[in-house]
This record gives structure tokens, sequence and C-alpha cells, in this order.
């Protein structure tokens, strides 16, 4: 007899012929059920004699009359019985003491360790354990076994929890058995840590085999708790062998056949969970029971392995061979098929068996037998029914084949598996319709074909393991032969192709459909170039996938209209230039925009949906994008692909769509981002930051408080209504407004049946005594539908305002004439460079064209690359020299774009300029700035304020500060704009306008300097004059630094200028001194200095003439030396104006009273504080 350590347990080594308590017995026990107790047998009641008597012994705490019933019976079934007297002699001992002495002896041995032979609970034997043991009475033996096991417990703690062997002559004696379990039922009734202390490979040792077969018995005595200490296991990652046990134990006990067993979800549960210890733990012990020499029908992986084989066996249809029928006796008997279907109620049962298996296989590396190799092939080569479950089951079966070729070993056996793939190939069609599964295993099939076919093997492996739901290790080279049989005997390349064009489209496609779609299949035959080498058209076939999408939008739509794109422009080969797929026709395009195009509602006559417009929109511009970077590599062929045409791109709404994308981001994925970024490339125009803006005050708050006030009247407003309310605005105002109003109410779809109306009549609205009200609410209503049809609208909008002239007949300009030429938009009708409402219009559609020019330029320059490069043969050949016509192309494209942006600034600062009634009226142009002074100015009067206020009232400010806008915009957006207007010039009189009404103009500091240096002399007076008003508007170091490089050389033009320019130069450029004064002080004594020296330069030249200028030298020196003498008498006008010598027409006269008037003006400024 063996005693089995490691754990504080005490199990007997022989257990085979020892007689259990069986689970009625136990639960009779457990639930005290005195009948069942009663109908035990005399060696079933012997198990149970010590609990039994320790009941009857002992005070109960239930003292009910139906307990002392039971009582009575007990006591009877204990009456009979002779062992009972000696169970109550050892219930009777003092275990108190008992308890003490083990203590005490425990304490020893840990001291003297375990080999000693000192014992407190028995004293020196005399004689042999056993013979100790029958002699001894009751306490003598308790003390006997417990001595026992303090030393096996002792010995347990030294050897650390290893698995030992020790010789017991108390427990190998078999006559004492019964004596000697008495003893240890009463001293020790719960085993605990078996499991936690066991190994974590049980079917190793002799110890875990020995553990595992205790609990194993225990937990058939109690099967309740079976499936707890199984979750024990798991949990603890020990007695795998233990685990799987119990599951078959379990597995024993079920009623169903028909469901998944609890083996299979156990196993599957184990290798396909997310833990990955638990994963690693049993797959260890698979792979170590394989490893042992032999395995017999006792040990847990065989019972295992058999039993699933066994379940296997059950759900084949038939039990066959794998010959093959002959072609002859398929046709002498085509009704009778050697291969029977498998049971419906059996698929899901077989799909859980072949993942099992691909999980054992691949993960925990079980190698099948042959028998089990011979069942898994028969049972992957079932016919399965038309249902969603019959067609995951022969995905399944595919990929599996897939991965564990060598499943087929025999030619018979791969000629099995052909005639499936070709059923496969034949009922696919089938299957799809009947079992209503769109992602169906005949894309499989195809997109492993062209895998094989492009030899993307790791491709295959990403599939297979992508569909079994996890990761196994299969090499390439496993697939060679499956590879052959595809490339050759199945799916032949062209047979790819022709296939793959008559697979019907995915209906409704979105990301909710999940699996291999027809899709995926095209996508691969795209990238290998497949349709163009065997010149089968897939045109139509993405065009009907592209119109049958719906969202959530499915992720291989975007890569799909990629790489046709691609196929389209790139050849297949270079030895055939001209094998690409044919793009998508205008026809075809348009149709799919169909209720959008001609601005009727939208939600009534939308034929496709939004994502299909979206993707063909996303197609339409990904397509125009590559034709441009592809231009050089197009040139080389004959038959060229062409550029979608200008009025069928006018067509698309493609402001519209990109709204509709901005609300369904989530839901489109990346299609909104990769649009705008098209769209930014290719549209700037309709990347406008400040519609942007007004897209977000539309769709906002605001937009859900105008549609709860939107009532019937503001709905029922026809086109011709609005058009019959503008034909009375001469007479009547009230109900072309009372449209208006309504129409702010509507959004901005709803918007565009009016658009034609409202832009045609926009010419009326310049005539005078038009409400400003109405004015106001066209441009609102137009910024509204420019969100939404901005290119069709600007056309409209530009063909509208044309100047009305008698007998001329207006030209109607195109969406073409306008990138070509955007300053179109500024030959409008003069009125509306008065009409501020219009005039911000017209200045919006400025903006958008100048940026439409760029990219149609751009655009251009690509497309017409090539027509160079016969200059370039022709010419000869000098390093360095290849690239100079494109450079050149380029040069001058960017000159005309400068010369059109500074164009477009030189006219609108024209038209801040006033007109001859306006001054007449008395508006100054350089109001603006005047009025900021006064508003600085503490000096200012009353008076003067009111008057600036009252010149800023007006419409000419108003545009002023339109243009004012838009000019920092340019300036900010390319500062070269800014230099350009500036080095032309513009008149001087709007330099107080734009230095104070553009923020941006403080970027000309950077370039006066540069301004000052050219040799005319007009730029230098408007560099001096620009600069002055800069220093005033920005007092900042640069600036001064600026203003005394241009004292400077003012100093050194007086000593070089002649007298005619001297006169021409100073005259404009003296007041800007007062302003430098007024700006930096410290300027003060170089500029003072500055006039004395010029008025001196002018005295000498004419020293000579008869008139006497020393008195106004003398007084420059008196003035210079004594100036608070001065201070006040500028105040005085006909002295600050000169009156007193202005008889004189000399030039040099006149300089002089001109010198005289400034330095008095500064002295005067400096005195007085400012």
């Amino acid at each position: 007899m063996k005693v089995l350590g490691a754990g504080s347990t005490v199990i007997m080594a022989e257990c085979t012929n020892l007689q259990f308590v069986s689970p009625f017995a136990f639960e009779a026990m457990q639930k005290v059920d005195v009948v069942r107790l009663a109908s035990l047998s005399d060696p079933e009641l012997r198990l149970l004699l010590p609990c039994l008597v320790r009941m009857a012994l002992c005070a109960p705490a239930d003292q009910s009359q139906s307990w002392a019933q039971d009582k009575k019976l007990i006591l009877r079934l204990l009456s009979g019985v002779e062992a009972v007297n000696s169970i109550v002699a050892l219930l009777s001992v003092d275990f108190h003491a008992l308890e003490q002495d083990a203590s005490k002896e425990q304490q020893l041995r840990h001291k003297l360790g375990g080999g000693s032979g000192e014992s407190i609970l028995v004293s020196q034997l005399q004689h042999g354990l056993t013979l100790e043991f029958e002699h001894s009475d009751s306490p003598r033996r308790l003390r006997l076994v417990l001595s026992e096991l303090l030393a096996i417990m002792n010995k347990v703690s030294e050897s650390s929890g290893e698995f030992f062997f020790k010789s017991s002559e108390l427990f190998e004696s078999p006559v004492y058995l019964e004596e000697a379990a008495d003893v240890l039922c009463i001293l020790q009734a719960v085993c605990r840590g078996l499991i936690k202390n066991g190994e974590r490979q049980d079917e190793e040792s002799l110890g875990g085999r020995r553990r595992t077969d205790a609990l194993r018995f225990l937990c058939k005595m109690n099967p309740s708790q079976a499936l707890k200490v199984r979750g024990m296991v798991v949990e603890e990652c020990h007695l795998p062998g233990l685990g799987v046990a119990l599951t078959l134990d379990h597995t024993k006990n079920e009623a169903s056949e028909d469901g998944v067993s609890d083996l299979v979800c156990f196993v599957s549960g184990l290798l396909l969970g997310t833990n990955a210890k638990v994963r690693t733990w049993f797959g260890t012990f698979i792979r170590n029971g394989q490893q042992r020499k032999r395995e017999t029908s006792s040990s847990v992986l065989w019972q295992m392995r058999r039993q699933l084989l066994l379940e296997l066996m059950g759900i084949l249809p038939t039990v066959r061979s794998t010959r093959i029928v002959e072609e002859a006796d398929v046709e002498m008997e085509p009704n009778v098929s050697v291969y029977s279907g498998l049971k419906e109620e059996h698929v899901v049962k077989a799909s859980a068996l072949l993942r099992l298996y691909c999980a054992l296989m691949g993960i925990a590396g079980l190698k099948p037998t042959e028998e089990e190799a011979e069942q898994l092939l028969q049972l992957m080569t079932s016919r399965p029914p038309a249902t969603p479950a019959g067609v995951r089951f022969v995905s399944l079966s595919f990929c599996m084949l897939l991965a564990f070729s060598t499943l087929v070993s025999t030619p018979e056996q791969e000629q099995l598996m052909v005639v499936w793939l070709s059923w496969m190939i034949k009922e696919e069609a089938y299957f799809e319709s009947t079992s209503g599964v769109s992602a169906s295993f005949g894309e499989m099939l195809l997109l492993v074909a062209m895998y094989f076919h492009s030899n993307q093997l790791s491709a295959i492996i990403d599939l297979v393991c992508s569909t079994l739901g996890m990761k196994i290790v299969i090499k390439p080279s496993s697939l060679s032969r499956m590879k052959t049989i595809f490339t050759q005997e199945i799916f032949t390349e062209q047979v790819v192709t022709a296939h793959a064009v008559r697979v019907p489209v995915t209906s409704n496609l979105s990301a909710n459909i999940t699996g291999f779609l027809p899709i995926h299949c095209i996508y691969q035959l795209l990238r290998s170039r497949s349709f163009t080498k065997h010149k089968v058209s897939i045109k139509d076939w993405i065009y009907r996938q592209l119109c049958e999408t719906s969202t959530p939008l499915h992720p291989q739509l975007l890569p799909l209209i990629d790489v046709y794109i691609n196929s389209i422009l790139t050849p297949a080969s270079k030895s055939n230039p001209e094998a690409t797929n044919q793009p998508v026709t205008e026809q075809e395009i348009l149709s799919i925009f169909q209720g959008v195009i001609g601005g009727d509602n939208i939600r009534l006559n939308q034929r496709f949906s939004i994502t299909a417009q979206l993707l063909v929109l996303y197609y339409i511009l990904s397509y125009e994008e590559a034709l441009l970077a592809n231009t050089k590599t197009l040139a080389t062929m004959q038959r060229k692909p062409k550029s979608y045409s200008s009025s069928l791109m006018d067509q698309i709404p493609i402001k519209f769509l990109i709204r509709q994308a901005q609300g369904l981001q989530q839901e489109l994925g990346g299609l909104h981002s990769a649009l705008l970024r098209l769209l930014a490339t290719n549209y700037p125009h309709l990347c406008i930051v400040d519609d942007w803006i007004c897209e977000e005050e539309i769709t906002g708050t605001d937009a859900l408080l105008r549609r709860m006030l939107l009532t019937n009247n503001a709905k029922n407003h026809s086109p011709k209504q609005l058009q019959e309310a503008f034909s009375a605005v001469p007479v009547s105002h009230t109900q072309v407004m009372q449209i208006l109003e309504h129409l702010t109410l509507l959004s901005a779809s709803e918007l565009i049946p009016y658009a034609e109306v409202l832009t045609s009549n926009m010419n009326q609205l310049l005539n005078s005594g038009v409400p400003r009200r109405i004015l106001q609410t066209v441009n609102k209503l137009w910024m509204v539908l420019n969100t939404v049809m901005p290119r069709r609208l600007w056309v409209m909008t530009v063909n509208a305002l044309q100047p009305s002239i008698k007998f001329v007949r207006q030209q109607k300009y195109t969406q073409n004439d306008l990138m070509i030429d955007p300053l179109i938009v500024l030959r409008c009708d003069q009125r509306v460079h008065r009409c501020p409402p219009l005039m911000d219009i017209t200045l919006h559609m400025l903006n958008g064209y100048l940026l439409a020019s760029k990219a149609y330029l751009s655009a251009h320059l690509k497309e017409t690359a090539e027509q160079d490069r016969p200059s370039q043969n022709n010419t000869i050949g000098l390093v360095g020299q290849t690239d100079g016509p494109e450079v050149t192309r380029e040069e001058l494209k960017n000159a005309l774009l400068a010369a059109q942006d500074s164009a477009a600034v030189q006219i609108l600062l024209e038209i801040c300029l006033p007109t001859e009634e306006e001054k007449a009226r008395g508006v100054n142009p350089d109001s603006l700035l005047r009025n900021v002074q006064s508003v600085i100015t503490t000096s200012a009067s009353n008076k003067g304020m009111e008057e600036g206020e009252d010149n800023l009232l007006c419409n000419l400010r108003e545009v002023q500060c339109l243009i004012c806008c838009l000019l920092h915009q340019m300036y900010i957006a390319d500062p070269n704009i800014a230099k350009l207007v500036h080095f032309q010039g513009y008149p001087c009189e709007l330099l107080p306008l734009t230095v104070a009404g553009i923020p941006s103009m403080h970027i000309c500091l950077d370039f006066i300097p540069e301004l000052i240096a050219q040799p005319e002399l007009e730029k230098q007076i408007f560099a001096i004059q620009l600069l002055s008003h800069l220093c005033i508007q920005y007092a900042l170091p640069k600036s001064l630094s600026v203003a005394r490089l241009a004292v400077n050389v003012m100093g050194t033009l007086l000593t070089v200028l002649t007298q005619a320019k001297r006169y021409a130069f100073f005259m404009p450029t003296l007041p800007s001194l007062v302003s430098f004064c007024r700006a930096f002080p410290p300027l003060y004594e170089d500029i003072m200095s500055l006039l004395i020296q010029i008025g001196q330069v002018c005295a000498s030249d004419v020293a000579t003439q008869t008139r006497d200028i020393d008195p106004i030298i003398t007084r420059l020196q008196q003035i210079k030396e004594k100036p608070s003498g001065w201070s006040g008498i500028c105040k005085d006008p006909l002295y600050k104006n000169g009156s007193g010598d202005t008889g004189s027409m000399d030039p040099d006269v006149q300089l002089c009273h001109c010198i005289e008037s400034t330095i008095i003006e500064i002295i005067n400024m400096s005195v007085s504080g400012i």
C-alpha cells in the first residue's frame, strides 16, 4: 500500500477493488432521507456508518417531531450493525486532550525533523504498527492513525509540494482498512488543496493520476459539484485531465444527442477563449499526451479523442467510402447519388466539431489518426441544406481543407475533394438565393482562386484564420497542391474573370453585411489586372454595385474605386498599352444625380441613395486628380482616357453632396474626409472658410427655431408667385418683402427652386427706392443657396448683374468663361458698387473665381505639359536645360495669376474712390482715418466727431469696409499680392483708407525699404506717404527704423535731385514728416535739420533772383531756435497756407513756404502734447 503526498490528504493507492459511495447514497445522506437510507444495502450502508453514528449520538439542532421520528429510524438501522460499537467507542474519546497532544507533536516534529522517531501521541511501540493497532483500544487507535498522518504531513511540507512515495504498514493491511477508514472519517472529514497543490499536467505523473482519480470519484459521488470542481481546475490551470474526465462523465449523462455536447463546448472554450494562459496550459496537455509511446484506454486524452470521434461519426450522413462513382455510372443513373446530405439538425453541431478539430490541430498540435482524418474528410465533404448554418458549415469545411491539407493524402481523397469543390461552385447561386445570406461561400471560392493566381498565399492564410476565428500557423508550402488544383483544374484565371462578372452585385451593400462578398473578389481581380488581361469589361458591374449601396459605408468600396481608376489609367503591361478598363460614361453619372440636378425637391425625386451619389462623386474627383497626376504617362498612349466635360461637372451638386456627407460622417467612415481632400485640391473655391462658417450658422440652433416658425403660407409660395412679386416692385414692395421673409424659413435644399427667379431679378433691386430690408433679405437667401449650389448660383448671378445697355444683347457667360477671366465679375452694373448687399455677393463671387482660376490654370498646365516635348527634342540637348519649357510655362502661369489678382485689387481700390457726384456732396475717402484720429485726439470738437459719423453712414463707406475685408484676406493668403499692388501704386487719397481698414497692411513694412530704393520718383513718393500712415497706425520699433531710413533717404535725395525733381519730390512728401514726428518724437531733431537743409538749398538756388528769400530763411532759423514763440502761429489759416508770399510762382519759393508751414505744424503738435 502506497500513501500519496503533496497535500494534506491521505488517499489509498490501490482503489480498483474498493467500494465507493454511490451518488444515490450520497444524496440520501446529504438530504438525510431516512427512507432512501433504509433502502441501501449493507455494504453501501457500511460506508456511511461514521456519519450516521455521529448523527445519532450528537444533540440535534432540529427539535421537531419529524426529526425525532427520523432519528428513531436511524437508530433502528444502526442497531443491527456490529461495527457501530467500535465507532461509538472512537467517538467517545477526549478529543480536547487529543488535539493538544497532536499540536505538541506537530511542533516537536517541526523542530527535530520528519525522520525523528519520538512521539507524544503514542509511546514507544513494542510491536509493529498493525499489531499495536489490533491490540489497542479506541483512544490509542486514534492516536496511532493521527501519528502516522502527522508524519506524512511533515514529509509533505519538507518536499515542497513534490510527489513522493512512503510505505505505510497500517494502510497497506486490507484487514484493518475499514477501521482505519473510520478513524480517517472522524479525524479529517474534508480534503482541501487537492486541486490547488496538484500538478499542472496530471497525466505525466503517478501522483497526478492518483489525485485525478480521487477527485473524479468524489465528483461521481456528488455529480452536482462536478462542474464547480471543473471550473476550479480551469481557474488554477492544474489537473487538465481531471477537467476533461469530469466533462466526459457529464457528457455521458446528457440526454440530448442533436445539440453541441458539453465536451465540444468545454474544449473549444479552452482553446478558443481569450485567456492565453489557459490556452497554453491545455495545449501542453494535448502535446504531452501525444508524446507518450502508447495511449491506453485509461488515458483521459484517449477517452476524449474517442468520444469526439464517436460524436463526429454519429452525425455523418452515411458511412461511405472515398471511392468515386465512375462517370459512366452517374450518366446511367442520374437520379442516384452516393452523397446523402447532412441533416439540418446536425449542421450546427458539425460546424462546432470542425472548429474544435481545427483548434486541436492548429493550436494544440493534435496529430489526427488515420481514422480521425478519414471521418473528418467525410464530414467536411458532406453536403448540408441551403440554410445560413449550411453556408457557414461549407465555409468552415473549405477553410479547414486549406489549413490542413494533410487530411487529403490519397488520390481517391483528392478526387473526392475536387468533386466537392465542383459541387460548391455549381450550388453557390442556389445556396445564396435560398438561404438569404448575401455573403456566400461562392465569393470565398472566387477570392481564394484569385489569391492563388496572384500567388498571395499570405492573404489566403489570413482569410482562413479570419473565417475559422482563430490564429493558427499555416505554412505557405502546404498550399502548393491546393494551388495547383485551383489554378489548373477548377478555376483558371479566365474562368475566374468570366465568373466574377456574372456574380450578382450585393443588394444594399453596407458595413452591416459581413463576410466575403463579390466586392472582395472584384477588388482582387482588379488589383491583379485580370479583367484587362482577358479583355473582360468590369465597368458595368462596378457601376451597378455603386448604385446598390447604403449606409453605413462598406470599407471595401473606396479601395475598389481607387483600384478601378488605376486600371483605367494604367495599362496592364508595357507590351499591351491599350489593355485598360473603360471609365463610367457621363450619361450613367448623370442618371445617378437625377432629381438633384434639376433643382426639384430632392426627397421626392431621389432615385439613388445619398451613398451612391457620394461614391460616384468620389470616383469623378479621384479620376480627374489621377488623370492630371499621370499626364506624362498617358501621353504615350494612342487611346488616351478623356477627362469628364466641364458641363458634366457643372451639373453635379458638389457642395450639396458634401453638406449631406458632413451630417453622415459616422456612417460614411473616411469618405467625407477623402471628399474634402479632393475638393480642396481641385475645387478650392468650394472650400472658402467664410462659407463653412456660414453653413454652421445655417445648420445650427437658429435653423431649428426657424423650422418651428415655418407656416403653411411660407410653404405655399411658388417661384411663379415670387416672379410676380418682383415684377410689382416699382409699384409696391410689400408682397415681395412678405414672400422673401417666408423664404428665409426654408432650408437650403428647399430654396433651390427659387434660385433662378431670385438671381434674375437682382437687376431690378438696383433701382432707387428699393428698401434696404429687401436687399438684405436677398443677400441672406443668396448666402443660404450658396451652401448647396454655389457654382450654378454664381453663373446666374453674374449674368443677372450685367450692365443693361440698350440695343446691345447681353452675353451669357458660362462657368468656364468665369474661371478663365474672373474679372468678368467686376464688369457688372456700376450701381452694384454702391449697393452694399449686392456688392457683398459680388466680392464673394470674385474671391471664389480667383481661387477657381488658380486651380483651372494649374490643371490646364498639367494637361498640356506634353505639348512642349517636340520642341525639346528638336532643340540642342544641353545639360540642365531639359526642363526649360516646363519652368517657363510655370513662370508664365504665376505671372498671369499675379497680374489677375493685382488687377482685381486695383479695380476694387478704384471703386473705393468717390465719384464726382459723391465729391460734390462732400464725401472724403480718408474720412475713416480722420475719424479714428478724431477719437484719439482729445482736442477734437464734438462737431468734428459728428461730421465724421455722418460720413460713415453712407453706402460708399460700407462698400469700402467690404472691400477692405476682402483685400485683407487676399493679403494674408498671399503677401506677394500686397507687395505687387504697392509697387504698382494707387491713388494716395486711398492710403488713409487702406492703412486703417486693412489689418494686414503692416506687412508693407517689410518691403518699403525696397520700394524707396526704386529709381522712379513716383514710387519713392508713394513709399514715403504709405510709411507715414503706417507709422501712425503701427507705432512699432520696426516702423521707427524704417522711418529713420526714409528721413536719411530724403536727405540724400536733396543733394542729387534737380530743381524740378526736388520740387516734385518734396512737395508731396513734406507732410509725411509731420506724421513721422507725431508717431516718433525722437525723430524731431533729424526732421527739423532736414527741413532747414531743404530751405537752405532752395534759398541758394534763388539767390541770384531779384526776389529776396532771406526773410523766410531768417524765420526758419528763428523757429528752430525758439519754437515756443511760434507755437500758435499755425492757427492763422492765412499764414498756414503761405498766403503772404503765394504770389510767387517760383518752385523754390513755394517749397520754402511749404517747409515753413510744415515746421510750424510740427512745433504746434509738439507743444500741444500730441
